[in-house]
Order: structure tokens, then sequence, then C-alpha cells
């Protein structure tokens, strides 16, 4: 398997070198570049072309949700995969869903272990979702409020695909609400008037047909394709 080719933009100088360091000394993965501002980020990421740009949130110049935001639109026009990790100290909700809005893949706090962040960065390479636990609650808590300030209602095009040749059933639909809201098996069967056996004869349905591989990542998916209003 080739290195995941990762670049790094932080502002803060002793924070760059620290993960830096920590970076290069990781086999599988590749350290292709810093940037200390958004806009040089951007170009770095457009020049480099890595296969995750791990972004910091509180960049001087521009915030990492613009960032991300960029990223994204040049890496779809371009037709690469480029995929974005945030990296900050913030677990805002408004910030969260924002990041996710313009098309984060993972969001990690700026607390978590060096063995983590590679953990982080290779399940995001590979197409997945990491989220730190402190994020994964305000997502699950958050998802369904009408008075959320950011709307997400587009899917990525592999997800619009799949869920096109593999669409979820209405009742399947129901157990994905009430995993979004965080009930777990037993209480999804109290409400839902099944059993638990059902239940989790759903939930792995609907992880399969989402391509997730917990329920946390299933929810994140639901959020950013909108099928849970």
């Amino acid at each position: 398997m080739s290195s995941i080719r990762v670049v790094l933009i932080e502002d803060h100088d002793l924070t760059r070198m620290g993960m830096k360091i920590a970076l290069q000394q990781q086999g599988e993965l590749l350290f292709v570049g810093e940037a200390a501002t958004g806009t040089e980020g951007v170009a770095l990421v457009n020049s480099q072309q890595p296969d995750v740009a791990i972004v910091d949130l509180g960049l001087p110049d521009m915030d990492g949700v613009e960032v991300t935001r960029q990223i994204k639109a040049a890496a779809t026009e371009a037709g690469r995969a480029t995929k974005v990790l945030i990296l900050t100290l913030t677990d805002s909700q408004e910030i969260v869903l924002a990041a996710f809005a313009a098309g984060a893949d993972s969001y990690c706090i700026k607390d978590i272990s060096s063995e983590n962040l590679v953990q982080a960065l290779k399940l995001t390479a590979e197409g997945n979702s990491w989220i730190d636990p402190a994020i994964a609650s305000i997502v699950l808590q958050q998802v369904r409020r009408r008075e959320a300030t950011v709307e997400i209602d587009a899917a990525e095009a592999d997800y619009k695909q799949v869920l096109e040749a593999t669409p979820l059933t209405e009742r399947e639909l129901e157990v994905l609400s009430e995993i979004v809201n965080g009930n777990s098996n037993a209480e999804i069967a109290e409400r839902l008037y099944i059993t638990v056996g059902t239940v989790k004869t759903h939930v792995r349905n609907i992880l399969n047909k989402l391509c997730a591989d917990d329920r946390t990542q299933a929810a994140v998916r639901a959020l950013r394709a909108g099928l849970v209003k």
C-alpha cells in the first residue's frame, strides 16, 4: 500500500512543527507540505494534491470552513478525491455542522494523541469519517434540530449512487432517525413497537446501504445526505 500523502494547514508555529515531526515519523504517511494561512494552504493542496489535508479552523486570513470549501470545490473540479480532516480546539455545534456542510470528512480536537491522529488519517484517506468522541455527541444531538443555523442537504456523489442503487425502506429511515437521535437498540424497539432483534437487522442493513462502519458514521452520512429531516 502506498503512503498516505498529507498536507498540514496550521497557523500556530509550535503546533505545526510538533505535528510535522510526529507525522514524519510515521512510515505509513508521507508529509508533503505545510502552510500557515488558508490562502497558502489552498494553493499548497492544489499543487501537491495530497490524499488528506489537515485543516485548522482558526486560520488568520480565512476560517477553516472556507478553506475546506475551497479545497473540496477545487478537488471536485479537477476530479481528485482530496479528503479534509478538521483539527481544532472548538466543539461548537455551529462550527461542527458548518465544517461538515463545507465538505469536511473527519473532525478531531487538538488534544488528540498521535496514535489516534494517524488512525484518523488512515480512515479518512480510505473514505471513512473519523469523528472525535466529543464531536459525535454534538452531531447526534443536533442533526435533527430545525433551528440549526447551518442546513446540510447535499450528499456526496458516491453516497447518492449507493442510495439510488439500494434505497432505504420507510422502516429503515425510521430506525435511522432514531439512531441519529442517539437512541439504543432497546429504546428504538420500544419506540417503534418492534423487537430488538428486528432493530439489529435494520441497523445492519442501514450500515451496509450507507457503507458505514458504525452508528456514528451512519448518523454523519445521514446528516450530509439529508436523509433525516
